[in-house]
């Protein structure tokens, strides 16, 4: 079960702009809540997941077909609501 969400977890890092943006500022969290459940992941494999670089996984990113790619569409500022 851990691999499968270890590998679930790498793919979404590759693929998903948001995560790879909270996953800079907090890796350990950013895996926790990918996982799902608390004891998805072993403790060796939340460290080693928390220790991949940030700029290898963009790199990753940037040779995945865009078209598997979840982009990030940052929310409207200002508080304009719909008319």
């Amino acid at each position: 079960m851990s691999q499968k969400t270890v590998e679930h977890i790498i793919g979404r890092l590759a693929t998903d702009e948001e995560i790879r943006l909270r996953f800079r500022t907090d890796p350990v969290a950013t895996i926790t809540a990918a996982a799902g459940e608390p004891e998805a992941l072993t403790n060796v494999e939340r460290e080693a997941l928390a220790s991949i670089d940030p700029d290898v996984l963009d790199r990753l990113a940037d040779a995945v077909d865009p078209r598997l790619q979840r982009v990030r569409i940052p929310a409207e500022r200002g508080g304009g609501g719909r008319r």
